[in-house]
């Protein structure tokens, strides 16, 4: 596969490229701990590795359609340097109490991106322990960033490093801020 650099610090990668990334990580935690993180807007702070969240206004959600404010700081990935902060809203998608979460971000970017990003929770036998997949999918994103060859924004090692956050945050009983 051929690269060529787009942005600072990103290549682009030309030819067939899958549109989802998907990671897994075995959590000792019943999947309630860990979607009580994931429902609160502080949580996906907490758990944030790209360091581009930085804060969040809202309640927690509790279906589909809910959403909240994140601030963000597009300088820590240093892409798109020029964007420096600004705020997006996340709306809930799919949600399943204890099993899937699933959001888009809407910002004020227009055509909209339209990726998803979620998290699949699946327990144990004897609920001690809980398979986390986090997922980012781009397939459904408006054709003008599909040209753009600006996809993935984050990588397979984000969403990875993410789920251990998530690890350490549920672990150590995930305050409320």
């Amino acid at each position: 596969m051929t690269e060529v650099t787009r942005r600072i610090g990103h290549p682009a990668k030309i030819g067939q490229m899958a549109d989802r990334i998907e990671v897994q990580r075995t959590i000792t935690a019943p999947p309630a701990d860990i979607f009580a993180v994931l429902c609160d807007p502080q949580g996906h702070v907490a758990i944030d590795s790209s360091g581009m969240l930085q804060d969040a206004e809202g309640a927690s959600v509790a279906a589909a359609g809910d959403s909240f404010v994140v601030h963000m700081d597009r300088q820590a990935l240093n892409d798109f340097p020029e964007l420096g902060k600004y705020d997006v809203t996340v709306t809930i998608r799919e949600f399943e109490q204890d099993q899937l979460i699933a959001w888009t971000v809407l910002g004020k970017i227009r055509p909209q991106i339209g990726h998803v990003y979620g998290y699949r929770l699946e327990p144990d036998q004897q609920g001690e322990s809980t398979l986390v997949t986090s997922f980012y999918d781009w397939s459904q994103i408006d054709e003008k960033w599909r040209e753009a060859g600006i996809f993935p924004v984050i990588s397979e090692a984000v969403l990875r490093a993410s789920l251990g956050i998530l690890d350490r945050t549920v672990r150590r009983g995930y305050p409320k801020a």
